[in-house]
């Protein structure tokens, strides 16, 4: 008898130290579960594997341990592709059939390895809601599908069937919930293997566009749409998104994909699911056109967007990529991620202010497509008074307002006479880049940091390289 198509994953993985973006913490341990999906392919959840330095996965009753590697990963959809290379997984394993979105009420039975055992368990629950979704491992918010059967630590990664066929992956469960999970679907399973297939590059595209609902009359009146016309209003459009130059602040945006959107932003999905109308977006791959539907000027217009990777001002979780940092004259600086903003304890609570208005409803424009932060200042004679401008936003380098952090590096490294930062509490720490290159070959060597920049910013390092 053949054993089913799941394997335990052991995974080592380094997550980097946002409070010292030179270094990384300690390793950490932790297990996950995957399915089988060809003789040296594995299916898991990303974030299983999200900074992992090593793998390993074992079959069901084989003591072995085999070394895995990722060769694809979708962080949008928490979803990643392992290989296995020396071992053939499917020798004493049934086949993986393939499903597709359940209906409600059907019965579900969810395979992995959650923590507190070492055999494979499996749970069995209904299909209770099929909707769009905040994926707590990117953000984004997607298609999923929500089970009452249990999905604990260690489940992630694991397959769930209905009648034989593979229905969707454990990705999360609801915290103030009991036994309420919840599977990545298979549209976004088979659209991030087909990626991988297609040699694409596995990613859910953004639309880029904020909107506001239009269930008030009188908005919709004030917006010129006609009695029966539905939609919602775009208020911002996001610089370098799908939509930039296409579609328009105060347009309202009607139709999606060939789907008509209600006043409450959503569609019918697929003819049976009522959900947002940004479900869409995950049924399509970067670089797809996308048919939409705008009321402009009194009449509708059909627009074709090309889409894009989603893009934030500030960006949500990065996994896998080394923070972007730059030291000058002992003062550190970032960019403004959610990956800086988990540093505080309850963050959503206790982060600058500043910080969280720019993370929820800060807008990428042309001139600011990142925010630069002064995050700490490692003390030394030269910037003397400048301790209480931690944790601020930076405003200007000499009168200029940086773009990004490559510019801010640029704006920086190019002054010859004197660097003034401000920032946006109206701090002001002003150097002399001569006495500059003097006093950063003592302070990295102090506090034993390797060099003043991230490997990948612009600009000389070899002048303020620390010791060996």
């Amino acid at each position: 008898m053949h054993a089913p198509p799941v394997v335990k994953i052991f995974a080592t993985t380094q997550d980097h130290d946002y409070e010292s973006p030179w270094q990384a913490k300690s390793p950490s341990r932790s297990t996950g579960s995957g399915v089988i999906l060809g003789p040296h392919r594995v299916l898991t959840g990303a974030h299983v594997i999200a900074n992992a330095t090593f793998l390993q996965i074992q079959q069901i009753a084989v003591p072995d341990k085999p070394v895995a590697r990722v060769i694809a990963v979708c962080h949008d959809s928490d979803l990643a592709l392992l290989e296995v290379p020396d071992v053939d997984l499917t020798a004493n394993t049934e086949p993986v059939v393939l499903g597709d979105l359940p209906e409600l009420r059907d019965k579900v039975s969810v395979l992995g390895f959650p923590v507190g055992g070492e055999e494979i368990s499996v749970t069995e629950g209904v299909v209770s809601r099929i909707e769009v979704q905040r994926y707590t491992h990117s953000q984004r918010r997607l298609l999923a599908v929500t089970v009452d059967a249990a999905i604990n630590n260690g489940n992630s990664g694991g397959p769930a069937f209905i009648d034989g066929r593979m229905v969707g992956v454990a990705f999360q469960s609801l915290a103030d919930a009991e036994n309420i999970g919840e599977l990545v679907p298979m549209p976004l399973v088979r659209l991030f293997l087909d990626a991988v297939e297609q040699g694409r590059q596995p990613a859910i595209p953004g639309l880029g566009i904020y909107t506001q609902n239009l269930e008030n009359p009188e908005l919709r009146r004030r917006r010129g749409l006609p009695e029966g016309q539905s939609g919602v209003l775009i208020t911002k459009v996001a610089y370098g998104s799908s939509a930039d130059g296409v579609l328009q602040a105060d347009d309202v945006l009607v139709g999606i994909d060939g789907l008509a959107i209600a006043n409450n932003g959503t569609v019918q999905y697929r003819g049976r699911y009522r959900t947002r109308f940004s479900v869409v977006l995950g049924e399509h791959h970067l670089g797809d056109a996308l048919a939409v539907t705008v009321w402009r000027d009194g009449q509708a217009r059909q627009e074709t967007v090309t889409l894009r990777p989603r893009v934030d001002l500030v960006p949500r979780s990065v996994y896998g990529v080394e923070p972007t940092w730059f030291i000058y004259g002992g003062l550190v600086f970032q960019r403004l991620t959610r990956n800086f903003l988990t540093t505080w304890d309850r963050w959503w609570n206790n982060a600058p202010t500043e910080f969280l208005n720019e993370y929820y409803i800060g807008t990428r424009t042309g001139q600011r497509q990142e925010i630069v932060v002064l995050t700490q200042i490692l003390a030394d004679d030269i910037n003397v008074g400048y301790a209480p401008l931690y944790d601020e936003a930076v405003l200007s380098v000499n009168g200029t307002l940086p773009r990004d952090m490559a510019h801010f590096v640029e704006l920086v490294d190019s002054a010859t006479d004197v660097v003034e930062i401000v920032t946006t509490r109206r701090g002001v720490a002003v150097f002399d880049p001569s006495e500059v290159a003097k006093a950063m070959p003592r302070i990295l060597e102090r506090y034993r940091i390797p060099r003043d920049r991230s490997a990948h910013l612009p600009g000389p390092r070899d002048p303020f390289q620390a010791p060996r």
